[in-house]
């Protein structure tokens, strides 16, 4: 139906129903009748709207949560191999990803269910050491590389695009006991690194993520002690952390464009955790709250990729510098960026890599905690607030919060000059044992595309969106007692069985119409592939 047909058929129906309530209930104001209007209207507009047939719909994993055979062949430990063998107590369910779904033996499968889905795009991550068992490029995995090229061409076979991400959180063991991110040679590490992988994978990957989460690696695994490697050098890792970081994604970004874009023809961005951060009142107190946050929790990576000016944000440099002095500290505990630091990495990124979940009220003044001293937390010092109404997750950290990815993504198209943006994780955990009838995810997942067609509407550069998580996996510190896969594992079953859940047909779909269809109930008695797609 052409655009003024629609309009005029909306009218026409307007018009019986504003009789029909007439003649039920009598006279009407005329404001009644237009908020009646007006809400149809809007209810027809948002069931009409469509996402773009070039928009990458997919789904998204990392190695260490799903592969399983941590020692296969000739891979090197990681960083999680050593702690959950060393100190299983720190996970909550004392596991680990010795096995865990088990991809390393059942990729096939897992391709299966991307085309059962009708998946465009699927990311996932190499494991280093699985690639590099020393962590250095002078012996590289035969069997690593094999494994990760059949995947590949697993996908490439039936039209599945590969995003992959280099690195997510799964340090080689022997480059941590040389500092990991700490030492300044890690950048170096880092582009002999990628320079295999390109040269490995780049004739059929396009779609290169440098890292994952730096937030999570940096702040959680070198300030806090709440993923590996746990250092927990508070107040200080974090910022070392940040620095070595982003130089290092910047020689992966310069190696690409310089020796292989021109053949290889791809693009290279970089993925963070952009959860949103609003004012809880509409002062100038609570307004800096939010911003300083955003600074602290995300700005540390995104400026100095992203911004006209480069280096780490001002106004958070500024706080640390000063703390640090009245702490005693000789200089800031955040280094500084040369100019000519700040030049090679400005602008290195094709595109900016969004994980999005949450959103929090932030106050300068309301629900301050106790912060260790140094420390990030310290330094933003402000307080989070969530409403009550707002759905969670089994995470602690998971809520549902309205319009968050409209609000996330309309502030880095303003911030940043409007950059190419993925979605590159989504999703919602529930408990296990809850089930395949899993009505929350899906209430969360149409929740986040609408917000998601609002950004396109609002003039989002945005490309694709890839849900959390194609399968159960090892969740990090949680182990295995948050679930957050479109498929169910059987962790009991030694084949690691694959179900799909509901949640699974609903994105099949939505991938399949491009539409978000609230009243869609599907008949999940069995998921079959769609070779038409």
């Amino acid at each position: 139906m052409a655009g003024g047909a629609l309009r005029s058929w909306i009218d026409h129906e307007l018009a019986n129903i504003a009789l029909d309530i007439h003649s039920q209930f009598g006279q009407m104001t005329l404001s009644s009748l237009l908020i009646i209007g007006i809400g149809c209207e809007a209810l027809s507009t948002k069931q009409q709207r469509k996402f773009p047939d070039d928009f990458l719909f997919g789904a998204a994993t990392a190695a260490y949560q799903i592969e399983g055979g941590w020692n296969a062949d000739d891979k090197g430990e990681d960083i999680w191999d050593h702690m959950t063998h060393n100190y299983p107590h720190v996970i909550k369910d004392h596991t680990n990803g010795d096995v865990a779904a088990d991809t390393y033996h059942n990729y096939k499968r897992d391709v299966e269910m991307m085309r059962e889905l009708g998946l465009d795009a699927y990311r996932f991550s190499l494991s280093w050491a699985r690639i590099l068992p020393n962590g250095f490029a002078n012996k590289r995995s035969e069997a690593g590389i094999a494994f990760y090229n059949n995947y590949i061409n697993e996908m490439v076979k039936y039209g599945i695009t590969p995003m992959v991400t280099i690195y997510h959180w799964d340090l080689p063991q022997k480059l941590q006991e040389l500092g990991g991110f700490m030492s300044p040679l890690f950048p170096e590490w880092y582009e002999d690194y990628a320079r295999v992988v390109f040269e490995e994978f780049g004739d059929r990957v396009k779609l290169w993520i440098t890292f994952n989460e730096p937030r999570e690696t940096c702040y959680e695994g070198y300030d806090s002690d709440t993923k590996a490697p746990r250092v927990n050098a508070t107040g200080i890792g974090v910022y070392i952390c940040a620095k070595n970081l982003v130089m290092a994604h910047a020689r992966a970004y310069h190696l690409y464009k310089n020796e292989f874009a021109s053949n290889q023809d791809g693009v290279v961005g970089i993925t963070i955790s952009v959860n949103w951060f609003a004012p809880l009142t509409d002062s100038e107190e609570d307004q800096f709250a939010a911003e300083i946050s955003r600074q602290g929790e995300w700005g540390l990576y995104a400026e100095p990729i992203f911004s006209e000016q480069g280096g780490f944000p001002k106004e958070l440099s500024e706080r640390v510098a000063q703390k640090s002095l009245e702490q005693g500290y000789p200089r800031s505990r955040m280094p500084e960026f040369s100019d000519e630091e700040k030049a090679y990495v400005r602008g290195t990124a094709d595109f900016f890599g969004v994980n999005h979940y949450s959103a929090f009220y932030v106050s300068a003044t309301e629900n301050i905690e106790e912060y260790v001293v140094p420390s990030l937390y310290d330094d933003v010092n402000s307080g989070a607030y969530v409403p009550e109404e707002w759905p969670k997750a089994a995470s602690s950290w998971l809520i549902q919060a309205p319009d968050s990815i409209l609000n996330a993504l309309s502030h880095l198209k303003d911030r940043y000059n409007s950059p190419d943006i993925y979605i590159t994780e989504n999703g919602w955990s529930t408990a296990p044992g809850a089930g395949l009838e899993d009505d929350d995810r899906i209430r969360y997942y149409r929740a986040a595309l609408e917000s998601a067609l609002d950004a396109l509407d609002a003039g989002v550069k945005l490309k694709g969106y890839m849900v959390w998580s194609l399968l159960d996996n090892m969740e990090w510190m949680e182990g295995y007692t948050e679930r957050f896969g479109l498929y169910e594992v059987d962790f009991e079953d030694p084949a690691r069985t694959r179900t799909p859940r509901k949640s699974a047909f609903v994105y099949k779909q939505i991938i399949k119409t491009r539409v978000v269809d609230h009243e869609y109930e599907p008949d999940t008695r069995i998921m079959t592939i769609d070779e038409g797609h």
